[in-house]
């Protein structure tokens, strides 16, 4: 299952370009869910980009649930809200967190706002709205949302640095384990690896390409190098001189006895990016379920739903004394048929308060990537989080 989701996080990075924040993390669970109530060719197609079997994948997205939950730093939930006409399948339901459900009102303006808040409030502010708008035939939302906090062991000192020609905010430190550096040979070329070692068992890997390496493929190569897919050399066991992107090894001569150490220089940044996972549907196994069609999830309900929105927002934060990540997922479905006629009449009250009245982010035990990035713009001067 950390596979298959690192591997998605992979299939993504392929796709971006400039500065950018993702979390294959965030999406693979709800993709997970989508294909246990999905039917047809949306079916095959979600299982194949989930990379886990249909009949499996609810079972598999609920482990996922519960690795994270048990991450130190990281705070993670799952929601859903359905329309009061939709009826959902016991089964599909059942597989979901108890806490999870809950009502849209009809009334759009209200129900945004307490989606808005459920966001907020499940990222600690981090992202402030859900990145899905509601419609008038919105009837079912899923979302997932998380938030990471590690501290580094061995915090950084801020500096100004020139970075492609620009002064920006420069982070450095001295980190007693030179293996916390390595240096990775791949096909398209090389890439060294620096780990950040953060308090609760977050680790933030850093990486440096060739310089005609694409960010696809350097984080590509950083996925490979946690699952031991590719090789890397870690620092102790390379040759002195140009060892790799970016890294030397040299020997220095000191007053006293002294044990290997690494020096590390880096910049600190702030990312935040909004993404239309229904503008690659292929890599999120949507291409059937996108096509606005209803009937592709009677798994999850008998009712008329057809896949209206897919977004992701998400920001991630480097600084001297730690690492900060959010991000909140959402698929949004829509009724596609009529509202049946009410059956009964009732009388009703009607009260108007119409005045104011009051990137990789990486487990460490399980190497599960949560968060991934690109940095091309750095902050301008130093801070920290």
């Amino acid at each position: 299952m950390i596979d298959a989701v690192n591997g998605l996080t992979a299939r993504w990075a392929a796709t971006v370009e400039g500065g950018t924040v993702f979390s294959a993390a965030g999406v693979w669970p709800l993709l997970a869910f989508l294909a246990d109530g999905a039917t047809g060719g949306a079916r095959e197609e979600l299982a194949e980009a989930l990379g886990v079997p249909a009949e499996r994948a609810a079972g598999a997205a609920r482990e996922l649930l519960a690795t994270m939950a048990a991450v130190e730093g990281l705070d993670s939930a799952l929601g859903l809200w359905t329309g009061r006409f939709v009826e959902l399948r016991e089964e599909w339901e059942a597989g979901l967190p108890a806490e999870a459900h809950g009502v849209l009102t009809g009334d759009l303006a209200a129900d945004q706002e307490a989606l808005d808040a459920w966001a907020a409030k499940r990222t600690g502010g981090a992202i402030g709205r859900m990145p899905v708008t509601l419609g008038p035939d919105s009837s079912l939302v899923l979302a997932t949302a998380l938030a990471l906090r590690t501290d580094w062991e061995v915090p950084f000192k801020g500096e100004l640095v020139r970075w492609c020609g620009r002064d920006r905010a420069g982070l450095s430190r001295t980190d007693p384990d030179l293996d916390d550096v390595a240096v990775a040979r791949t096909a398209a070329g090389a890439v060294t690896e620096a780990r950040v070692r953060g308090t609760e068992g977050v680790d933030v890997h850093l990486l440096l390409g060739d310089e005609e390496l694409t960010p696809g493929q350097v984080l590509g190569a950083g996925v490979d190098i946690l699952s031991g897919a590719v090789a890397a050399v870690p620092g102790s066991r390379l040759p002195l001189g140009a060892a790799g992107p970016g890294l030397r090894i040299e020997t220095v001569r000191t007053a006293r006895p002294e044990p290997p150490s690494l020096a590390l220089s880096t910049v600190g940044f702030t990312l935040d990016a909004d993404h239309d996972l229904l503008a690659h549907p292929g890599l999120f196994g949507l291409a059937t379920a996108s096509d606005r069609a209803p009937g592709h999830f009677p798994g999850i309900s008998p009712a008329p739903l057809a896949l209206a929105e897919g977004r992701q927002s998400a920001t991630a934060t480097f600084g001297a004394e730690g690492f900060r990540a959010a991000a909140v997922t959402a698929y949004a479905m829509d009724w596609m048929g009529w509202e049946p006629e009410p059956e009964h009449e009732s009388r009703r009250a009607r009260a108007g308060f119409d005045r104011p009245f009051g990137f990789l982010a990486v487990h460490r035990d399980t190497r599960l990537v949560l968060a991934a990035g690109w940095v091309t713009d750095p902050e301008p001067s130093a801070r920290t989080t």
